[in-house]
């Protein structure tokens, strides 16, 4: 093999940067070859200017085809380091005016930027991007988050900031570390949480993060211990007779863990615990919570009933007429390409955080962008899906009766989850009921009755906004804890088969996920007409005299708000609009807040909320996804006999479904679902058990809505098929809405 090369049989320095160091976490993976003769740094690799992955991820060095490399190191050899001074320096800063070359370890040691994303980008000393921090932030010092050693606030190679916590601060090498462990599933800001925002940015500033899962998930038996809960009752007089040890789930010696530190249990009869709502705290975690002033013994909730100015009792208004809008969606995840490729020719779409778009769109660009949202909804949706189904299995089959006054849904609601003997992990049974009819009991889907309770909460004076709502402050509701019921109501109805709310607004859904602290609200989110006219006086003011008039004039507003501060000029108002918006729309309603959280974190939805934000504001922030025909069609499972293909059922059962979903039919696919399952939509946790369809030698249809199945005639032809299906349909739904 020729000198021209650099090929060394013997030698086992790296033919990109000619050095020996075997350091994964600073140069990547070292690997050998001896059958070619190659020994390269990943990094090297990755970084070099001339090179690309042409083959598939078995060929080569991970896709980097020998004969390239080869290459690669022959035209490297003939460029010399700016930094080291020696040869075969085989990547080049971007910027077009610079000709600086080094090589990768050399790069590294003179704080250039790698970028690990895309086409992988390189960046000499003197063009490589920094963090715009003003200078008013750039003082004092604070502790790295990872390993909490003294920072210096400043914009250095060495130090990183996250952009979505203005405190927070990484030492580079910490934050390195920390994503080679993590991998690209798991590393996020270790204040906020946040996940996309976050490694968009240290991305960018040359962190590399592997597509890997986490190291920690990798370790075999990592989290046995885990699986072991605590089992022992440790009330000092135990009066179960099998021993302090024995636990026997749905009695009254099951053993309940402190909730606080989760490492003594009591049976429930030894703490006279009548049921699974109640909180139980162990003597230490009490005595711990009582210094610090801030245990306080629950009082007893009773039934909340709220009145009018006329004296009539009335919790919520009725629902309004008018039909909710379609509410802002979602960011798609920041998309990560590598290993890179030969073409680079598909760049990233990114979608906006909001449907409303400033500038206008070509049919066929807004066509596309709609249908990457559709998509990208309707996989967040399956993985909500799946991580309720989840949840489900610790639904027993023990059921909870509901009787539901069918004129009044939330006060019989709020009644049945209030009883000591309602559990959340009991299977619930609904019974409607009517107070003029005492004998004429009727017993309907559980789904229409979640999907009511939904109409309702959603329309109550809990929440204000338009479509995108977000929280009100009601004292009453306070003092009754109707929030915690209403957080309840919404986990218990998602777990148990129940519609998704669908009318969250994204600053809600962040306070509950990410904390309040770290979200900031907007204008839209100010459902108070005046308050709204309020910051947009503020916000539009065009001089500094305009803007000490306005709020001269709103000067008790701003006092009772606590956002009162000396304006000394005109950009003073973008932090006046910000303190009004943050104390309006979040800081004025922390407790309702607080208690909403501790009614979802029934049955561990607000903990799956925390770890999926993504997955779970696709059911909490839009509405469900319209019915199609081919949804229904892969909703339903056929179950036909042998003679039911000759006859043409399962045919006209389609047909039947088209002509449904253009228009040809008296009735809507929502009227077929809710005919045959009880529910106008689909929940996100699917159906249980899924729906059938049957075909038999039957007059008429019939909606099995106990086992979701739909049981359809047989006829000789597709009109007879279709008349009976209007008929029967609309018949049957037009004697329940009366």
């Amino acid at each position: 093999m020729s000198n021209t090369n650099n090929f060394d049989v013997q030698s086992p320095l790296c033919v990109l940067c000619g050095r020996t160091d075997d350091c994964p976490k600073k140069y990547g993976e070292k690997k050998t070859f001896v059958e070619y003769n190659v020994t390269v740094h990943y990094y090297c690799l990755l970084m070099s200017s001339g090179i690309w992955q042409r083959g598939a991820e078995d060929e080569g060095v991970d896709g980097f085809l020998f004969a390239d490399i080869r290459k690669e190191v022959k035209r490297a050899s003939k460029l010399t380091c700016n930094i080291c001074k020696k040869k075969g320096a085989s990547i080049g800063c971007v910027d077009p005016r610079c000709k600086r070359s080094y090589h990768f370890p050399c790069g590294v040691q003179k704080e250039c930027i790698f970028q690990f994303m895309e086409d992988f980008r390189s960046y000499c000393w003197e063009h490589k991007p920094v963090q715009k921090i003003p200078d008013k932030e750039c003082k004092g010092s604070s502790q790295c988050t990872i390993c909490l050693d003294l920072i210096e606030q400043l914009p250095l190679y060495s130090v990183l900031r996250s952009p979505c916590c203005k405190n927070a601060w990484f030492h580079r090498e910490c934050l390195q570390y920390q994503a080679l462990s993590a991998g690209i599933y798991f590393f996020r800001c270790t204040v906020c949480n946040n996940k996309d925002t976050f490694q968009k940015e240290m991305l960018r500033m040359g962190i590399h993060i592997p597509e890997k899962d986490a190291s920690w998930e990798l370790e075999e038996n990592a989290y046995q211990e885990l699986l072991q809960c605590y089992q022992h009752c440790d009330i000092k007089r135990c009066l179960c007779k099998k021993g302090r040890d024995y636990n026997e789930p749905d009695s009254k010696w099951e053993i309940k863990r402190c909730q606080s530190c989760g490492s003594r249990g009591t049976h429930l009869a030894c703490s006279s615990l009548k049921s699974w709502e109640q909180n139980w705290e162990c003597m230490e975690c009490r005595s711990i919570f009582a210094k610090s002033g801030k245990y306080s013994k629950k009082k007893k909730r009773s039934l909340a009933t709220t009145y009018k100015t006329d004296g009539t009792p009335c919790l919520f208004e009725e629902p309004s007429p008018k039909c909710p809008r379609q509410s802002s969606g979602t960011q798609h995840s920041f998309l990560l390409q590598s290993p890179k490729r030969m073409c680079q020719n598909n760049s990233n779409l990114e979608l906006p955080a909001s449907n409303r778009v400033a500038m206008s769109l070509s049919p066929m660009m807004s066509n596309r962008k709609c249908s990457l949202r559709k998509r990208h909804l309707v996989k967040e949706r399956r993985e909500a899906s799946n991580t309720l189904k989840a949840l489900k299995l610790q639904i027993s089959t023990k059921p909870t009766r509901l009787n539901i006054n069918a004129e009044n849904i939330w006060n019989s609601a709020l009644k049945g989850f209030r009883k000591r003997s309602f559990s959340p992990t009991n299977s619930i049974e609904v019974k409607f009921t009517k107070c003029n009819r005492l004998k004429t009991d009727t017993t309907v889907s559980k789904h229409h009755f979640f999907q009511l309770l939904m109409l309702h909460l959603q329309n109550s004076s809990l929440f204000e906004g338009s479509s995108a709502k977000n929280l009100s402050l009601d004292y009453q509701a306070v003092r009754e804890d109707l929030y915690f019921e209403a957080g309840k109501m919404i986990a218990v109805s998602l777990v148990h088969g129940g519609p998704s709310p669908g009318f969250f607004s994204k600053t809600l859904f962040n306070c509950l996920v990410y904390g309040p602290e770290n979200v900031k609200p907007t204008l839209e989110d100010v459902a108070d007409v005046g308050v709204a006219e309020t910051i947009k006086r503020i916000k539009y003011a065009n001089s500094l005299f305009s803007l000490k008039t306005i709020i001269h004039d709103c000067y008790a507003f701003l006092a009772a708000a606590g956002c009162l501060r000396p304006v000394t000029e005109l950009g003073d108002k973008d932090m006046l609009v910000d303190d009004i918006l943050y104390y309006y729309v979040i800081k004025r309603i922390i407790l309702p807040l607080e208690s909403f959280k501790q009614g979802l974190e029934t049955l561990g939805v607000l903990e799956k909320m925390q770890a999926h934000p993504d997955v779970f504001s696709s059911i909490f922030c839009h509405k469900p996804e319209r019915l199609s025909a081919e949804t229904l069609c892969d909703l339903f499972t056929i179950h036909s006999s042998s003679n039911v293909n000759q006859v043409g059922g399962a045919n006209f059962w389609m047909i039947y479904l088209k002509d449904v979903e253009s228009g040809e039919s008296a009735v809507t696919l929502q009227d077929v679902l809710f005919f045959a399952t009880g529910s106008l939509s689909v929940p996100p946790v699917g159906f249980d058990p899924e729906p059938t369809v049957k075909f038999l030698h039957i007059r008429c249809p019939i909606g099995n809505r106990l086992l979701n199945c739909l049981e359809l005639p047989i006829t000789k032809t597709y009109e007879a098929f279709k008349k009976k299906m209007e008929f029967t349909i609309r018949n049957v739904l037009r004697v329940e809405r009366e």
